[in-house]
Parts: structure tokens; C-alpha cells; sequence
């Protein structure tokens, strides 16, 4: 694995959107990394701006089941998944079309808020349970590639950033993997216990 990356592409599916056009206006636009996205994060970098591609053009496939299923897509965890310096994979990325995705900024569905709310319904609940979005974290964190998983990390990724334009060692992606599977950890946690309280 290299030391140092460039990132050339960003996938953005966030929940919370606040934060986000610093992040965007300020430093990756500059640095020319596209933008990758699905739909309300999509529409909201395009009235920043920026050009932004749908996941459905890379994937070919509509956001379905009521928008829970939108990034789940070999096209998409392939261009996560794949190791640069592995040649097999490199020619199934060529074979399958697979563009490659260096950084993922990915914000999950408030869950915990959601069980603290007042009158939520159990299918309130349930339906604040990411799949998606944890799934891109536990992908970029395992192949060490720069993951923002909640609002937190925005500051760290800037600071990066503004030191060193848009590109990490393997120093700062070893930092985003540790605490994305912190981030996924407390999460499944958090869903765990509330199941648990739910058993008669």
C-alpha cells in the first residue's frame, strides 16, 4: 500500500448536511476531487455548485425499497474495496468498469436520536437503522482510505487538507479507519441495547 494518496473521488451520504459546504467550498472542490453522491446529499452539493455524479448513473440502478437500498452495489464497493496494488483487482475493476472511490464522508441516520425522541414509533426506529452508510465505513476503514464518519471528523479531514491539499499518508488513514470502527462499534451498540430493551 502506497504511504501517501492522492483522492481523487468523494463519496458523500450524509444525514446532517450542516458543516458540509466548508468542507466541500473550501478545500476538495479546489483540489478537484469529484464528487460522488445519492439523493438529498447529490442536490445539495449541486446548489453549492458543484458537480456531483448520482450513484444511480455508476450503478445503474435506481434508489429502491424506499431509499434503502441506494449505494449497496458492487460498482460502488468495488471502487472502495479494491486494492490499488493488487493486480487482480485492478483488472476487475477495469473488466467490470469500477471507478475507483478514495475518500468517503459519510454521516448515518441519527439512530439514538431517534430512540430518545418523544413518540417515536418502533418503525421510527427501525427505520433509522443505517445499512448503508455503516457498510461504506466498515468498507473505507478496512481498506485504510480516508473515512469521515460523522460530523466530528470534518475538522480533522480539513485540517489534513489544508496542510497537505488533497492527499493523506498512511498515517492519517490508519487515524480515520481506528475511529470509524469506533464510530460503527458504539452504533451497533446503541441498536443492540435497544433491541435487548424491547424483549419481554
Amino acid at each position: 500500500m502506497a504511504e501517501s494518496k492522492k483522492i481523487k473521488t468523494a463519496l458523500v451520504s450524509v444525514f446532517h448536511k450542516d458543516g458540509l459546504d466548508e468542507l466541500l467550498l473550501a478545500k476538495l472542490h479546489q483540489e478537484g476531487v469529484k464528487f460522488l453522491s445519492t439523493g438529498g446529499t447529490q442536490k445539495f452539493i449541486e446548489s453549492l455548485g458543484y458537480e456531483c455524479e448520482k450513484v444511480e448513473d455508476v450503478t445503474t440502478y435506481p434508489s429502491i425499497l424506499g431509499g434503502r437500498v441506494k449505494t449497496l452495489h458492487p460498482k460502488i464497493f468495488g471502487g472502495i474495496l479494491a486494492r490499488r496494488d493488487n493486480e487482480g483487482d485492478q483488472q476487475q475493476i477495469a473488466e467490470y468498469e469500477i471507478p475507483s472511490i478514495d475518500l468517503v464522508i459519510v454521516d448515518l441516520y441519527p439512530f439514538e436520536q431517534t430512540v430518545a425522541a418523544a413518540g417515536s414509533s418502533e418503525q421510527d426506529i427501525i427505520e433509522k437503522i443505517d445499512i448503508g452508510g455503516i457498510s461504506l465505513i466498515r468498507a473505507g476503514a478496512k481498506n485504510f482510505k480516508d473515512v469521515v464518519p460523522s460530523k466530528a471528523e470534518y475538522s480533522v479531514l480539513l485540517d489534513i487538507l489544508n496542510k497537505k491539499g488533497a492527499q493523506t499518508d498512511i498515517e492519517d488513514r490508519r487515524l480515520f479507519a481506528t475511529r470509524a470502527f469506533g464510530v460503527s462499534s458504539h452504533y451497533d451498540t446503541a441498536i443492540h441495547n435497544w433491541f435487548e430493551s424491547t424483549l419481554k
